[in-house]
């Protein structure tokens, strides 16, 4: 049990005790001149473990989605993507503004293409129109609350976009959430795309960066991307070490954090007012909406419960005006998941249907 129960992100992990101390004893070197042997370490495990050539060591989930599209893209280009998926929402734009791409986002049921959708977004051969330079997958999706897409979608995915010549990523971030939930190898998932960038600093508790993995002729145009970034951080195997310890370590302690995700959202389901898709919790995400027939406006209530929570030292993210996401992580215990639907009990004990 901790002071604070923290269910905003599994970006809020801190590192381990075994992290930090293999931080304060890492060999380092000069990553820009590819001298850095921890990083270097640390690029190969991960290439090895997603059944790729080569590995980039980034700062972050969104620098490697971004080198990831602009190393496989031309300007004008066109991704295909979900309309709910972290590259069109969170990214700031980055593959727009430094690539010069144009999105091409497509409404999907539950967050993940389908073969007959990427066939009908790729486009034509046409002097008017922008040609299909990439095609993105999200797995788990964040926005619609940590589903799984299954390896054999991926596949059939790819299937359509290489017979048209188009390159797939996978936006990894909490693909070894995937791997444990389905009980799948990692590299299941990724056989069939181009590149994956998955994160170090979420679920796996590291707590800087993300890494890129694909053919080593595309992490070659990555690296350089990356530089162009500044994302060349020189004596960066202090922080490769953390994430060399959470790939030897924190993977199969996900089916815990799942587990956890359960508990609070059956819990959640039988509160008045709150209502969970039970059967999208698949992963470590739970998001619930707010919804009352009567009384004040979903979104006052939506603040009510987000402040109510606070006070009593439980931390929730509102991600719409009545939609509340939690995430479970590893700084996350059976006790703090109790205190989090107690305080959820309290704050919404006088509402009604």
């Amino acid at each position: 049990m901790h002071d604070v129960v923290d269910l905003r992100s599994d970006t809020l992990t801190l590192p381990t005790p075994e992290m930090r101390e293999a931080m304060a004893r890492a060999e380092v070197g000069d990553d820009v001149w590819e001298e850095d042997p921890t990083v270097k370490r640390l690029e190969a495990m991960a290439a090895e473990r997603m059944g790729k050539e080569a590995g980039l060591f980034v700062a972050s989930g969104t620098m490697g989605n971004l080198v990831s599209v602009v190393a496989q893209t031309s300007p004008g280009q066109e991704v295909v993507l979900d309309l709910d998926s972290h590259v069109f929402n969170y990214e700031v734009a980055g593959s727009a503004v430094v690539g010069n791409v144009q999105m091409r986002p497509v409404k999907t049921s539950r967050g993940f293409l389908s073969p007959a959708e990427v066939q009908e977004a790729i486009r034509p051969s046409n002097i008017h129109i922008p040609r299909t330079g990439l095609v993105c997958v999200e797995n788990t999706h964040n926005r619609h609350g940590g589903t799984c897409c299954a390896p054999e979608e991926i596949a059939a995915i790819a299937a359509v976009a290489h017979g048209a010549g188009v390159p797939v990523h996978l936006d990894g971030a909490r693909i070894f959430n995937a791997a444990v939930a389905l009980g799948r190898d990692v590299r299941d998932f990724t056989r069939d795309v181009d590149s994956v960038t998955f994160c170090l600093s979420k679920g796996l508790g590291a707590p800087v960066g993300s890494v890129v993995c694909g053919p080593t002729t595309f992490v070659q145009k990555a690296r350089r991307v990356r530089k162009m970034l500044g994302g060349g951080m020189r004596q960066a195997g202090v922080l490769a070490a953390a994430g060399i310890v959470a790939l030897e370590r924190m993977v199969d302690r996900l089916a815990l954090d799942h587990a956890n995700a359960r508990t609070l959202a059956e819990g959640i389901a039988r509160l008045p007012g709150l209502r969970v898709e039970l059967d999208r919790v698949q992963t470590n995400i739970v998001i619930f909406r707010v919804e009352r027939t009567a009384g004040p406006p979903p979104e006052a209530l939506t603040a009510e419960l987000v402040g109510g929570c606070a006070a009593r030292k439980v931390k929730i993210h509102a991600i719409g005006p009545a939609a509340i996401r939690c995430v479970t992580h590893k700084d996350v215990d059976a006790e703090d998941i109790a205190r989090a639907l107690a305080a959820l009990r309290e704050v919404s004990a006088d509402w009604s249907g």
